[in-house]
Order: structure tokens, then C-alpha cells, then sequence
């Protein structure tokens, strides 16, 4: 039989916006199950007000410096801009000011402008941007700034206090999306541990799920998950923050590209789920599914509940009790922890769960050594 992939058995959720099912196929080409979610919808602000009045106002007081957060902000700006009239006069003051670009791709929308940027940070963050910013006497000096969603307070707070005027450019919000329903959905299932890991591309999706969740009473149950059970994954530090704030780890790659989170994602998941020798295979629990000697064979939700019990406590015997206990729906008599064992054996292999006569169930555990033989109950991950 063919090797699993390094995420078959594993469930990810997207709440991505925009390029969802490119990171959507990269996932799956790695063998995870994805689902999607979007977490939020981007509103152009072409017709808004407040673009068309800092844009105005670039023009009529040209900034010192502008500051680009986003490829796709920009291009909208430009865009909002022509529309108006106002498209060569703002461009003729933007390239007479210092041009900071986020990252590439902001940076390649500038040049498609017709502009050229002055400086870009290696690590493609606004904490570097500002960092470079604040190194500079700013006193006086009028900066724009290109906002990428929502309001930027510690950056724009920073340059103020600084010195400098600051003048927020809004080229786009988010909003939640017309159809909360997946997002509803998310939620649960990241509390009922339904997946395995959550991939955050922008801070506005956490801020999105973290408040429908608040709004559905369930903050610390989702807290609790993304502690524990559940991996929330983020392509870099700004997306991350707010999660990191309120003391949940994150996974992160090195630098915000989707690759690169994706291979952070095939990194953490395994990593996750330990590897226990049983009836003389090699066997890992992940989310749906279990390795059997480095093949992935998937489970019903009822038999995946007793393995998961019987492996928290391997080699320990487990009454019929605790087990009907952990069955989804509870079940209503013992006989549906026989009907789950028999569908076990029938997936894995008749030795794997040995029957212990009046007193219930154990898993057929090889420990490496003495001291694993009565060990603590233990997590697999999943």
C-alpha cells in the first residue's frame, strides 16, 4: 500500500479571503482535508469619502514619505484615484516623496504604477517599517500611509507622537462575509475539535472568527482549543498578534508566503502525534484517520472515540463504561462499544484491542520499555 502523505488523516481550515484555493490545493497535495471558511469579505473603498479626502489631500499637501502596506491596496488607490481625475496629479506626488513598500508585492504594484520605492524591510513587516521610520527625525514631516483593512492605531500612534502628521489612506475594509454560516461552523468544530489546525492569512480573519465567537458565548471554549488541541497557524506576526496577546501559542513560518506556511503546517502537525508500537505495527491517531504502518486507514467518528480512549491509557484495561462514555451521543447500551470494537478490529487488524474478560478493553501495547508499560495517560494529538 502507498505511504500516507505527510497530512493525510489531518483536517485544515482556511478563512482566507482572497487566494483561499491556492492554499487550499497546496494543502491538499499534501493529503490534508481542507475546509473552507471564510472568515471576512474586502469592501472597496473606490466611491468611499474618506479615500477620496486623503487623496485630496496627498495631492493638495504632497506627504514626505508613503508608506504601502498592500500590493493590492495600492492598485485599488491608483485605480480609486483615476476614477476621480485625480490619478497623475497624486502619482506626480508620490514620486516626489520617500516610497516605503511592506513587501514584493507592494512593491511590485508600485513600480507597475510607474513608481519606484525607496526602501522595502527584509522581514516584510509594519513593525520594521516603523522601526526604520522611527529611526529617522520625523518631526514635521508628513507621512501617508496606506492602510490594508482596519486601522493601524500603533503605527499611526507612533509616527504622531513622533512628530509627524500622519494622514490614513483607507483604500479597502473588511467586513464579515454576506454568509457567516461556514464561519458558525468553524467555530464548533475547532471546540469540538472537529479540526486539526486553523490557517490565519490576516488579522482581520482572527479578529472575525475570535469576535462571532464572543458573540456566540463561546470565547473560552475556543481559547481553550487553540491552547490545547487545535494548531492556529499564521503566515506572520501582525496576523498572529492578537491570538499571542490573549496567551495562545501560534505556528509561524520564517516569511509570510503561503508556501512557507504551508510547509510550517506539514511541519507541526506530525510532530504533534506520537508513534505507539501495538500487536507489532507502528500506529499514529491523527484528526480522521490513523497510520498503520505509515498507511492512513480513516475511522468512524465511534470507533476513532474508543481508539483515542484506549490509546490515552495503552496497555490499561478500559471498562465498557468509560468507554460508552466517550462514544459521540453517548450512546444508550454497551452494545455499541462492541459494535465500535468490532469495527476497530475490522480496520486495523483483530489484535489490536484485546478483550479482557468481565472488565472490558485494552489496547495490545508494545512499550519500549518498562517505565512506558504503566506510564500516565498520554495525548496523540488530534
Amino acid at each position: 500500500m502507498t505511504a500516507a502523505l505527510p497530512l493525510e488523516g489531518f483536517t485544515v481550515a482556511l478563512t482566507a479571503a482572497r487566494r483561499r484555493e491556492e492554499l487550499g490545493a497546496l494543502l491538499e497535495r499534501r493529503g490534508a482535508r481542507v475546509v473552507q471558511a471564510p472568515a471576512i469579505r474586502i469592501v472597496p473603498l473606490d466611491d468611499d469619502a474618506e479615500l477620496l479626502a486623503a487623496t485630496k489631500e496627498c495631492v493638495d499637501h504632497p506627504p514626505d514619505i508613503a508608506v504601502a502596506t498592500t500590493g493590492i491596496g495600492f492598485r485599488g488607490w491608483m485605480e480609486a484615484a483615476d476614477g476621480w481625475g485625480l490619478g497623475e496629479p497624486l502619482l506626480d506626488r508620490l514620486g516626489s516623496a520617500t516610497l516605503l513598500a511592506r513587501g514584493p508585492k507592494t512593491r511590485g504594484a508600485i513600480r507597475a504604477a510607474g513608481l519606484v520605492d525607496d526602501w522595502s524591510p527584509a522581514s516584510e513587516s509594519s513593525a520594521e517599517v516603523l522601526d526604520h521610520l522611527l529611526a529617522q527625525d520625523l518631526q514635521g514631516r508628513r507621512i501617508a500611509v496606506q492602510l490594508h483593512g482596519e486601522p493601524l492605531p500603533d503605527f499611526t500612534d507612533a509616527l504622531e507622537a513622533a512628530g509627524a502628521t500622519v494622514v490614513p489612506v483607507p483604500v479597502y475594509r473588511w467586513v464579515l462575509p454576506d454568509d457567516v454560516a461556514p464561519l458558525e461552523r468553524l467555530i464548533e468544530s475547532v471546540v469540538s475539535r472537529g479540526v486539526d489546525c486553523v490557517a490565519f492569512t490576516s488579522a482581520p480573519a482572527v479578529a472575525s472568527l475570535m469576535s462571532l465567537a464572543e458573540k456566540a458565548g463561546m470565547t473560552e471554549e475556543i481559547v481553550s482549543a487553540f491552547r490545547a488541541d487545535v494548531v492556529p497557524a499564521c503566515v506572520g506576526p501582525v496576523t498572529a498578534a492578537r491570538l499571542e496577546r490573549i496567551g495562545i501559542t501560534t505556528t509561524q513560518p520564517q516569511r509570510a508566503r503561503l508556501g512557507a506556511l504551508v510547509r510550517e503546517i506539514v511541519a507541526e502537525l506530525p510532530a504533534r502525534c506520537r508513534t505507539l508500537r501495538v500487536a507489532g505495527h507502528d500506529i499514529q491517531i491523527r484528526g480522521h484517520a490513523v497510520l498503520v504502518d505509515a498507511t492512513a486507514r480513516e475511522l468512524p467518528p465511534g470507533p476513532m472515540a474508543v481508539l483515542r480512549e484506549l490509546v490515552r491509557r495503552p496497555g490499561v484495561v478500559v471498562s465498557r463504561a468509560e468507554l460508552l462514555g466517550v462514544l459521540p451521543g453517548g450512546g444508550s447500551d454497551e452494545h455499541a462499544v462492541e459494535m465500535a470494537i468490532t469495527r476497530l478490529r475490522g480496520v486495523l487488524g483483530s489484535k489490536v484491542v484485546q478483550t479482557v474478560v468481565k472488565r472490558g478493553y485494552r489496547l495490545a501495547y508494545e512499550p519500549e520499555s518498562a517505565a512506558d508499560k504503566y506510564g500516565e495517560p498520554i495525548n496523540l494529538g488530534g
